[in-house]
Parts: structure tokens; C-alpha cells; sequence
């Protein structure tokens, strides 16, 4: 009975606007981050940090910028690998040719500590930043097609970027500094003065920085679809003609889409290569990894910013947990006499349950977990009187 509209009051607009309007939901969230922040750090051990959350928040922030582009605006793209690898190609060269400030603007800064914590060390950040706007630069001359082409069209030519952006850091050595295997190691980063990328970082400092860049990524995704440019965006998504004929520009709104949507998938890249692998490779952005966020905002929920979790923490952890409980049931398999199962079954055997798990979810829901989740919702507020 609690979670109810009734006696919740708005007398301003200002309390009409709210992102949660309803008392509850805004204390779920809080209590959400509270235990993200407060408990998870202290209770989850290393494996489970660092394999497991770490990666979830990582692919959350692609996938909410790949929501953005075809969730919100209605532009479907393929290339998302190869703008993530940007991203960590170019937050690589931009540490390695200015590791400090100092190294910029050629004059020795002084460090300054207070209670031994260094308030003016956010150089990373001013890096990741930078590289999120090379990002969107790139993704607005990739974007350019999209003015005269949609559907499967434009979805080719994305996927023409994701070949041509990882043809190009295989075949220019300067993006890897010269390297002879092709393969970069990621020099560890500090914020505040602690160290938050390398193997060497503690596991806590590496996920309590990602928390905190996805839970700010949410925020500007989630007002940015309330104000006019997410507007524009679903406008533009559900009948690009008729939102021209009502003064809504196209180029501007399907350029600032791949923009923002670019920005965001960039910074997932860098992440990705100086928290999660510590290095910066090809390999790590193949097609493949620009399909599982495709799945993932599909499977989650086109247009949502809860989707974008959801679809994460499905496609992320799902194959994990998979392979555990699998490999965990080795031992009654061999006591029925079936033999043990090699890793290499394990392995067609996760391929195999994944894909019919997704089958079945599209199936009984085509729009995704996050609709699964506003039923739920809905039901949960018209309880016990479901009519």
C-alpha cells in the first residue's frame, strides 16, 4: 500500500517535473547507490569486482550511449566496437604525450595536498573528457550519412566505420607508440591521488571511479531525454517527416544523437582499456563486442535508461554465470555416469543457452526487460485492485 499516487502532492511545476515523482521510488535509488557505495565495496570480493560489477558498469555506459542513438533517436548503428576502441586509442596517446599538466603547458606545477589527498589531481578525467570529444567528432562525420539514409542503410555504413577505425590503429603504428606485437600496456592513472587504472590500482579504487562515471552518465542521459533534445531525438524516431513539418531540425537532432551517443561510447572504450584489460588492442573491440551492446539495448529496453542496465547485467553476467553453474555441476555428471564436461563444452554449451535465453525474453516481451519492469510497477501500484 505504500507505493501509491494517492496523497502525493505537487504544487509547483518544479515537483511536476521530477525525474521520480513518487516518494518511493526516489528512496529505492538512493538506497541503491547507498549500498553501491557503502556495502558492495566492503562485502564483494576481488573476483567479483573485478570480473563481474566492473565490466557491468563499464558495458552500462556503451549501452546507454548506443541507447541514446537508436533508442532514443531511431538510428541504428553497428559500429559501436570501433568508437569504443577510439576511445581507448585515444585516451592512451593523450597520457602518453601528456602524462601531466605540467607536460602541456611546459612550466613545473606545484602539488598541493591536503589531509593527503590531492583535490587538483583530475588530470585523467580532463583526459577522458577530451577523448570523449574526439569521439563525438568522429561520430558526427560518421553520422553525416544519416541525414540522406536510415534503416539497414545507415547501419552498414556504421558498420563500415567499425572495419575502417580498427583497419587503421592495426596499420598505423603511431597510435600504439610504435609497438612492435600492436599491443599497448596502459600506464597507470591517479584521481585525487589515488590510483584508480592498472593492475597494480586497488580493486575498490577502479570500481568506485566507474560507479561514479556511470552513475553521472545516467544522470545527463536520463535529463537529457527529458529536455528538448531528447525530444527531438524521439520525435525524429518515431516519424522523421512530421517532426521537420513541426520545426524540428533533422540534421541537428540526428547529429547531436551520434555526437553524444559517440562521447559516451568513447569513454566506455578508455574505460574499458585502463580498468578492465589495462591495455589498448584490437582485439578487444572486434565486431562482436559492438553486437553484445546492440543486444544489450535491445534486450533491454530501446529508449530506457534502466533498460541500458538491465540489457548490461543480462548479456555481462548472464555467460558467467553460466560457465559457473555448468562447471559446478561437473561433479553430477559424472556421478551419472555422463562423464565431465571440457571447457571447450562449457563454452558451446553458454553459447547455446545465451542465445535461446534470448530468444525466449524477446519473445515474451519484444520491448524489453525495462517493459517487463514498468509492468511490474504498474501492477505493484494497483495492488490488490488490478483493475
Amino acid at each position: 500500500m505504500l507505493y501509491r499516487e494517492t496523497g502525493v502532492f505537487h504544487s509547483n511545476y518544479i515537483e511536476d517535473q521530477q525525474v521520480f515523482k513518487l516518494p518511493l521510488d526516489r528512496y529505492a535509488v538512493l538506497a541503491l547507490v547507498a549500498v553501491a557505495f557503502l556495502v558492495i565495496p566492503f562485502v564483494a570480493s576481488n573476483y567479483v569486482l573485478t570480473d563481474l560489477i566492473t565490466p557491468f558498469l563499464i558495458m552500462s555506459i556503451a549501452a546507454l550511449g548506443l541507447n541514446v542513438l537508436t533508442g532514443y533517436c531511431g538510428q541504428l548503428s553497428l559500429g559501436t566496437g570501433a568508437f569504443m576502441a577510439l576511445g581507448g586509442f585515444m585516451t592512451y596517446k593523450l597520457v602518453t604525450a601528456f602524462p601531466t599538466a605540467s607536460s602541456l603547458l611546459g612550466v613545473p606545477l606545484p602539488e598541493i595536498s591536503i589531509l593527503g589527498i590531492q583535490p587538483f589531481d583530475i588530470w585523467f578525467v580532463l583526459m577522458l573528457i577530451v577523448t570523449g570529444l574526439i569521439t563525438a567528432v568522429v561520430g558526427l562525420f560518421f553520422g553525416l550519412p544519416s541525414l540522406k539514409i536510415k534503416g539497414l542503410y545507415l547501419a552498414i555504413t556504421t558498420l563500415a566505420a567499425q572495419f575502417f577505425l580498427l583497419w587503421l590503429f592495426i596499420k598505423v603504428p603511431w597510435f600504439t607508440n610504435y609497438s612492435p606485437a600492436g599491443i599497448a600496456p596502459a600506464p597507470p592513472q591517479t584521481l585525487f591521488g589515488f590510483s584508480v587504472t592498472g593492475a597494480a590500482s586497488p580493486v575498490v579504487n577502479r570500481y568506485l571511479f566507474v560507479l561514479v562515471l556511470t552513475i553521472i552518465a545516467a544522470i545527463a542521459v536520463k535529463n537529457l531525454a527529458r529536455a528538448s533534445y531528447g525530444r527531438s531525438w524521439m520525435a525524429i524516431r518515431d516519424m522523421d517527416i512530421a517532426a521537420e513539418i513541426i520545426g524540428i531540425s533533422p540534421t541537428f537532432a540526428k547529429l547531436s544523437a551520434f555526437a553524444f551517443s559517440s562521447f559516451l561510447i568513447g569513454i566506455a572504450g578508455a574505460l574499458w582499456a585502463f580498468v578492465k584489460i589495462n591495455s589498448v588492442q584490437t582485439d578487444a573491440y572486434t565486431i562482436l563486442l559492438s553486437f553484445q551492446v546492440l543486444f544489450m539495448v535491445i534486450i533491454g529496453g530501446l529508449g530506457t535508461v534502466v533498460g541500458s542496465f538491465l540489457g548490461a547485467a543480462f548479456v555481462v553476467l548472464t555467460p558467467i554465470l553460466l560457465n559457473i553453474s555448468l562447471t559446478s555441476m561437473n561433479p553430477l555428471f559424472v556421478a551419472l555416469g555422463l562423464g565431465e564436461i571440457s571447457i571447450a563444452m562449457i563454452k558451446h554449451i553458454e553459447f547455446m543457452l545465451f542465445g535461446a535465453l534470448i530468444i525466449f525474453f524477446l519473445i515474451v516481451e519484444p520491448h524489453g526487460f525495462a517493459r517487463l519492469w514498468q509492468i511490474a510497477k504498474q501492477k505493484l501500484r494497483t495492488w490488490p485492485f488490478p483493475y
